[in-house]
């Protein structure tokens, strides 16, 4: 009986009110104004935050107790992240929409997946890194400061710092290296057309 009063506590503590934070923030538009709103409001209801948390709508946190965020973190929609094994995102990491950070592995019994059971495993993920879209991190993985994570990688193992990885496995596609500083634009909201070359910009552009 000790779990059904441990499950009532989390669900007290943490779940139920996250979900009502998100109930009552998910019909508000996407800017860097709501997602601020909602960073605050959600944060004390997760194991440990930092500063300047920004959290989008429909995204979606299990075991938010054994999560661990840092300072100016983003998560964009429809990110999904189960904190079971413990998930540590330290400063300046971005996650974008549909990333999945999952720190459990099903297991096979029997040739079944159903009698398998699951095992857990922590996630790291170091300061100043970025996930893009789709990508899935695997329980047990650490991935090192000032990463891309390409569109649809499945990482599987650690990474290092410094480098873009993508591919299903993710491999090591290079080094990351930074855009060229003098086309970056210093102003926070820009007004001229659109340009045919890509152009850098100094401001978040989530934030």
């Amino acid at each position: 009986m000790k779990w059904v009063f441990k499950e009532i506590g989390y669900q007290a503590r943490y779940a139920l009110p996250l979900w009502l934070v998100q109930l009552l923030t998910n019909w508000l538009p996407e800017n860097r104004i709501t997602i601020r709103i909602r960073g605050a409001l959600a944060a004390p209801f997760i194991g440990k935050y930092g500063k300047n948390f920004t959290l989008s709508k429909g995204v979606y946190l299990e075991s938010v107790h054994n999560i661990q965020i840092g300072n100016d973190v983003y998560i964009a929609p429809y990110a999904w992240i189960n904190g079971l094994g413990g998930v540590l995102i330290e400063d300046e990491v971005k996650i974008s929409p549909y990333v999945v950070i999952d720190t459990c592995i099903h297991n096979f019994k029997d040739n079944s997946v159903k009698k398998g059971g699951s095992l857990v495993a922590p996630i790291k993920i170091g300061r100043g890194s970025w996930i893009a879209s789709h990508a899935v991190i695997k329980a047990g993985v650490t991935i090192g400061s000032g990463v891309i994570i390409a569109g649809n990688a499945a990482v599987v193992k650690d990474v290092p710092d410094n480098v873009m990885v993508g591919g299903v496995p993710a491999k090591i596609i290079g080094p990351r290296k930074n855009k060229d500083e003098s086309k970056v634009v210093y102003g926070r909201f820009l007004h001229n057309k659109p340009s045919s070359k890509a152009t850098s910009h100094k401001y978040d552009c989530n934030e």
